[in-house]
């Protein structure tokens, strides 16, 4: 069987098996990934398991034991801890932990506005702005509107916006207030549907734009520059990087696609993701809404969730599909 068959089948694999492993004590994530053996990449394929906290097989009940192959397939254990993307105006403690260790935050008022400076709805902390984009259509022709990109729990405060808020550069957080520091209107989002007592429903971006001036929004991401096309086909091992608004600018390792995983929000509120993509840690609070990119300047995914040990990212096909946006021509 060809790599990328397997790769398909360990995906259609790990769907078909979700429900059961999110049942398991822990279980916060299921992709599809590499296996891990004595902290090196073996290169092979298998169901990667991602737990809130890896456990000695005698702590755990017998039916919460991930089995070593599901459907011939190696699974593979690894410790995630608790996944966080917000609320933005939660973050406030997360934002300022991370600030005590002297990185120089990037909380400047900067116009042009560009990708990896703060950003936010006047009602949260700060996020991180992706890069400026414009509508999907029409193409080729003269686009009418111009957008800054970011997170729903960035722009639109996980759902608790209305359309024309008020989205400040640098975001409130960070010094910036109404209507001085307005850079855009919150213009559409993609809702966030939270799990409930009976049913998860699936989410596969937290995603928003808010419409600015021409003039004021710069597709350019500091230290990293401009998208050079959109990534279709992320691997598992590629190098991506960022630029966000607390660690500035870092790179991590794809070890997951295809990801479905419980994302918290604050408040008791969780959400299921699928479709992501999963890399090490290479992000903090704050940093929501960074556009990732790899090496070769392609986009990759949007930043919106993590924990101490790994970073979740939307598939930029389906930001764009789903808000009706383009990033490069």
């Amino acid at each position: 069987m060809a790599e990328e068959e397997i790769y398909a089948r360990i995906t259609e694999v790990s769907e078909k098996e979700k429900e059961v492993l999110f049942a398991k004590q822990n279980i916060v994530g299921v992709g599809t990934g590499h296996k891990i053996k004595e902290s090196k990449d073996t290169g092979e394929p298998c169901i990667t398991v991602f737990v809130s906290q890896k456990l000695d097989r005698a702590l755990l009940r017998s039916e919460d034991i991930v089995p070593e192959e599901i459907a011939g397939f190696k699974t593979d254990v690894v410790e995630a801890g608790e996944i966080f993307a917000g609320p933005a105006n939660s973050d406030t403690e997360r934002i300022s932990t991370k600030e005590e260790l002297g990185i120089e935050v990037l909380r400047q008022r900067v116009r042009p506005a560009m990708g990896g400076f703060s950003v936010g709805h006047y009602r949260i902390t700060a996020g991180t702005i992706a890069t400026c984009v414009y509508d999907l259509r029409p193409f080729p022709g003269i686009p009418r509107r111009y957008y800054i990109l970011s997170n729903n729990h960035v722009l639109a405060n996980s759902n608790n916006a209305r359309i024309g808020d008020p989205i400040l550069q640098p975001g409130p957080y960070d010094g910036g207030r109404v209507p001085t520091d307005v850079i855009a209107r919150l213009s559409r989002f993609v809702p966030i549907k939270f799990k409930t007592s009976t049913s998860a429903p699936l989410n596969y971006v937290d995603a928003a734009v808010a419409e600015g001036e021409f003039h004021n929004l710069s597709r350019e991401i500091y230290w990293i520059g401009y998208v050079k096309q959109v990534k279709s086909n992320p691997r598992v091992g590629d190098i991506v990087e960022k630029t966000g608004r607390t660690t500035n600018f870092t790179t991590g390792k794809i070890i997951a696609l295809n990801a479905t995983v419980d994302v918290h929000y604050g408040g008791g509120r969780v959400a299921r993701f699928a479709r992501q993509i999963v890399t090490t840690a290479m992000s903090a609070g704050g940093d929501s809404g960074s556009l990732v990119c790899d090496i070769k300047e392609g986009a990759v995914g949007l930043l919106f969730a993590g924990s101490s040990t790994v970073t979740i990212i939307n598939n930029i096909l389906y930001v764009q599909a789903l808000l009706g946006i383009r990033l490069h021509p």
